[in-house]
């Protein structure tokens, strides 16, 4: 299953992430994006289910039970919401592509926090996503990597 990028920026591992937990990849295995520098909206990287929708982050549940977060920044959930506008469906079916999250990356990091978004399949083994995109940049639903096959396979059996 292709995972599209929610935002244009440069793709990094998610190892370069300036907070341990998604640095470790305790929530899941995944890339960084980091954003350009100008607003946007971020994007449904997968088509599914919505699992849950702040105005910092938001999870989508595909039909094989894949599991993907967004976060958008660092320590942005300081911000309660200031400087993010949801645009997308905050319950219900999004497709792949579907506008979710309206910021300003600038704006985030002109706060002192780190902009760098976060893409994780969640409940993965660390190491598990596979990209060749490192150091490339990509544009807004550009393809981004496969969802692992045993992310899927998981996902089934707890359905």
């Amino acid at each position: 299953m292709k995972v599209l990028s929610p935002v244009a920026g440069t793709v990094g591992p998610l190892s370069d992430a300036p907070d341990p937990v998604f640095a470790a990849e305790m929530v899941g295995s995944g890339v960084l994006v980091d954003p350009d520098r100008t607003p946007g909206v971020a994007v449904a990287p997968v088509s599914g289910k919505i699992a849950k929708v702040h105005p910092h982050a938001y999870a989508i549940a595909t039909p094989e039970g894949v599991g993907l977060l967004v976060h958008l920044g660092i320590d942005t959930v300081r911000l309660n919401g200031e400087g993010f506008e949801i645009v997308g469906p905050v319950k219900g079916q999004v497709v792949a592509g579907q506008e979710m999250i309206r910021w300003d990356p600038a704006e985030i990091e002109a706060q002192g926090l780190s902009p760098a978004v976060l893409v994780c399949v969640l409940d993965t083994a660390p190491g598990s996503i596979a990209t060749d995109l490192l150091g490339q940049h990509v544009s807004v639903g550009d393809p981004l990597f496969e969802a692992p096959e045993a992310a899927a396979k998981r996902g089934r059996r707890a359905s």
